[in-house]
């Protein structure tokens, strides 16, 4: 197939769900988490669920960038942003996360905050080169993804000596978050979900390739299958990883050849690696502190890290009490057991993180799964 379309084919996706439901075992349930926040906006969208057999169930994990952020790094930006009369970039989605004391970025920039909405780092390049008066930091956010370009950012910045440059780095690393959701006791309190398979992501392992889900398949004992965005890219990974538990294999595939390789980007990782260095410890929200799952800037770049340049000390906050956001990032929630999906929190008033960007769980769910929330009234 050549074509986006061709992707999203309607009969070929039912041919697929057939073959899926022929090959479910009856008395076997499977339970399969997408680690991917495109996943999860496909996989509602095109209702991809709704063409499974009913001991098919797919999880939504912690995927997207914006849903695992913590107040408490928000905060760190609006700090720099309301009380240092800092120029602050980033991303869309970013600006409208909810912080500590109902504020946001959004809502800072309406009390008169410099803050600003970028599409890429170089973008904030550009800003600090056009106001050299003004201090700009760079918020910087998501996985492997979006990392190399940052790592460049500060590299260029160094080249050019732009001193007025720095980056509030908040990226973290998707191996450390499945091998926490595996194993960590600080999870399990909060209550588990069986995962029989991992549907791997997508653009993250263009970048990093398919060999560092190996542990998860050999040690864990977990079949991983890394998928395109597309929704017959999702159903075919489903039947990969059926056909996996059938026959008791652990494998880590690859239905995404034409854009992962088990290498990845061998270029975008020695970017990064020259630039970034990995964090002991880093809080998720929903996850608690990950040991090694996010990265900072190297000592050698110091004078581009915003942390060190403001002397930033992290704090914790604790999440909204009448969100469940955290719950669902862990898959043992659904955006319909939270209390105030769709009535206090929607898309345009969040209240957790997950119902911000289009690759949240509840956000996905609310644009086009709550239909199926409604009870069925017999006429």
């Amino acid at each position: 197939m050549k074509y986006i379309d061709e992707f999203r084919d309607g009969d070929i996706a039912r041919k697929i769900a057939d073959r899926i439901a022929a090959e479910v075992l009856p008395a076997q349930r499977y339970s399969f988490m997408e680690f991917c926040g495109g996943h999860t906006h496909a996989i509602s969208r095109y209702g991809v669920s709704e063409l499974l057999p009913a001991n098919v169930r797919m999880i939504h994990g912690p995927g997207c960038p914006v849903c695992v952020l913590p107040i408490g790094r928000i905060d760190l930006a609006l700090h720099l942003a309301l009380e240092r009369n800092v120029i602050i970039c980033t991303y869309g989605d970013t600006m409208r996360v909810p912080a500590s004391g109902g504020m946001s970025m959004i809502r800072a920039k309406a009390r008169g905050a410099d803050i600003r909405m970028v599409y890429s780092a170089s973008d904030a390049l550009r800003i600090a080169h056009d106001n050299p008066e003004r201090e700009v930091v760079f918020f910087a956010i998501g996985f492997e993804t979006t990392t190399p370009p940052t790592a460049l950012a500060i590299r260029e910045a160094a080249a050019r000596q732009l001193s007025n440059f720095s980056v509030l780095c908040c990226h973290v690393l998707t191996p450390s978050a499945i091998t926490h959701i595996l194993e960590s006791p600080e999870v399990r309190q909060y209550g588990t979900v069986p995962i029989d398979g991992f549907i791997g992501p997508a653009h993250v392992s263009i970048v990093i390739g398919s060999d560092p889900y190996v542990q998860f398949a050999e040690q864990y004992r977990k079949p991983v299958v890394i998928a395109g965005f597309e929704p017959l890219d999702v159903m075919q990974a489903i039947l990969m990883l059926v056909r996996q538990v059938n026959e008791g294999r652990t494998e880590v595939e690859n239905e995404f050849t034409r854009a992962v390789s088990a290498h990845g980007n061998l270029t975008a990782q020695a970017m990064m690696d020259e630039v970034l260095e990995v964090r002991d410890s880093f809080e998720w929200r929903g996850l608690g502190e990950v040991p090694l799952s996010a990265l900072k800037i190297r000592p050698a770049f110091a004078a581009f890290d915003a942390e060190r340049r403001y002397d930033l000390a992290y704090r914790a906050v604790a999440d909204n009490k009448a969100c469940d956001c955290g719950a669902i990032l862990r898959g043992v929630k659904t955006p319909s057991d939270c209390k105030i999906f769709g009535t206090v929190c929607t898309p345009e008033n969040p209240m957790g993180s997950c119902m911000v960007s289009s690759e949240g769980a509840c956000a996905a769910h609310y644009s086009y799964g709550r239909f199926k929330d409604v009870p069925v009234v017999a006429a």
